[in-house]
This record gives C-alpha cells, structure tokens and sequence, in this order.
C-alpha cells in the first residue's frame, strides 16, 4: 500500500465560521513524505500540520506560525483522513477554513471529485502500543491497542434534546461516509449571543449549524440522525487525531472529549516512542487497511 494525494487540485469558497466572511479553499497534490501543508495565500505564510504548531484548542482547532492562525480545521482534517490521504497542500485565503454545512460531507464530495491516487512511496501507519490516556475529572480520551480502527464516544449533557448518547464507529471510509460525515456541529443559543458579543461566530447560522434553546432544537429540518451530537464528536476527534501526521491502528475512546483533551492526547502519545510502533505497508500487512481506505 502506497502513500496518497489526489490527482488534480479542486477548489470552493464557502463563509467562515467566526468572521462570516468568504473563504476561497483550494486543494492541491503533493509529492510523498510531504504530509498535510495548510498555507496562507493572503499573507503568504505556510503551516505545516504538526501538534507543535496547535496553537489553541478551545472552540475549535488552530494552528499557526509566527503569530499567524488558521482556524477551525478539523472538519476538513476529519475528511482527509478518512479518505488515507497522506500528502496535500491546504490553500486558503483567510485565517479560517470554510465552515460549509457544519459537516465534512461537502469535504467528502470535494475529495471525490479530486481523486485519491497512489505515489511511489509505500504509506505508514502508527500502531498504538500501549495505552495512552488523558483525563479531566471524569472527562477523558484514551488511545489503546487494537488490530483495526474504532472510535468509541460517548456525550452527557443536561438538555432534554441530547441527555447521554454514545456511538461506536467501526472505521471504513465507507462507514465514515455513511455513517458521520454528515453529523453538523452543535451549539446553545446562549453561547451564540455571547460570541457574538464578541466578534466571533458571525458566519453562524441554522444553514451550518444546530442550534438549541433551553429546551428545542431551532433548526426547522430537525436532525440528520438521531444521535448526530455524538456522531459530530467522532467527526471532531477524527480530524483532531490526525495532527499525528499518519493513519494509526487502535482503539479510541472517550467520555465528553474535546479538542483540547485531543491535542493533549496526541502530545502524551507521541512524546514516548514505546507508544506506538510506526510500520511501512508492505506485503501482507496492507490487505486490512487496503480495505478500509477503499
């Protein structure tokens, strides 16, 4: 199994999520060992996708360099790796990537009409070798040892809409597609208004978001899937553990995670090498991951 990109460069503009104003984004192929590269086309300043560069985790993902961000990439992160993606260049315009709907699905199409294809470089995963956990009272995120992919969430909140909710994906591309691309990301009224107050989400609204009152939903089309705040977690911490740089093999867990909590998991697997195992894709080794990137 080789190494990927995609095979023309593909482009939208959609409305960024806290300046509401449009982002241009474009995707272009680049050669192997290159990894995920995000590059500001305003102000000229690349940002390769690599934990150290996480500069803030609290409503969203941010990376930066030199005292320039780009926010919010996690949707577009969440779709990249489910499509095994290993080498692109992430152009965009502004300091945030495009909300779109709230979901991956538009990132999904993206991808599709872009062509995942195969370089000449055999493709590497990271096998988790031991267990890896970061807690927060009774918040936590957990990586641990497993011969495939799954992602075990589960969400407590105090609303009659939500409550608790717990998901299990068994990770294929074709799952990730049927499955959570589509889940939107969520938030309450009362914290709209409050950032908004402060300049931020300004391009929210019930067309890239759910949104809920005390005790509704807001958005008049309802939801997608039943469960889709827990589904949209995996969406998230999808996109969050990619900041790995590669695929990995193992189980991840977690109860009520969230960026920050993911950006701390990364760092807690990666700074001890006895973590993980990192293996070239050769031979039989390939046929499992072969068929879950299909």
């Amino acid at each position: 199994m080789y190494q990927t990109t995609i095979k023309k460069p593909v482009e939208l503009v959609g409305i960024g999520l806290h300046k509401g104003s449009p982002v241009k984004l474009r995707l272009e192929p680049l050669e192997s060992n290159s990894g995920i590269v995000f590059h500001r086309s305003d102000i000229g300043v690349s940002i390769p996708l690599v934990p150290e560069n996480v500069v803030d985790t609290k409503m969203a993902t941010v990376i930066g360099k030199d005292g320039y961000v780009i926010s919010t990439i996690e949707h577009l992160l969440s779709a990249v790796y489910a499509y095994g993606i290993d080498n692109l260049r992430v152009i965009v315009d502004a300091d945030e990537v495009p909300v779109m709907d709230g979901s991956s699905a538009s990132y999904c199409m993206l991808l599709d009409e872009a062509e995942v294809v195969e370089l000449d470089v055999p493709k590497k995963v990271m096998l988790i070798k031991k267990d890896v956990e970061i807690r927060d009272g009774d918040k936590y995120v957990k990586l641990s040892p497993s011969p495939d992919l799954k992602y075990d969430f589960t969400i407590k909140f105090p609303h009659p809409v939500i409550k608790e909710q717990a998901f299990v994906l068994h990770f294929t591309k074709e799952n990730y597609k049927n499955e959570i691309a589509k889940a939107r990301t969520f938030g309450f009224l009362h914290e709209v208004q409050y950032l908004r107050s402060k300049g931020l989400a300004l391009g929210g609204s019930l067309e890239n978001a759910i949104v809920l009152d005390e005790k509704k939903i807001l958005n008049p089309e309802g939801l997608r899937y039943d469960d889709e705040f827990v589904r949209h977690k995996i969406l998230d911490a999808i996109g969050d553990m990619s900041l790995i740089g590669m695929n990995f093999v193992g189980n991840y867990e977690a109860f009520a995670g969230s960026h920050d909590l993911n950006h701390k998991l990364t760092l807690e697997l990666l700074k001890d090498a006895q973590n993980y195992e990192v293996v070239e894709l050769v031979g039989e080794k390939t046929k499992e991951l072969e068929k879950a990137y299909a």
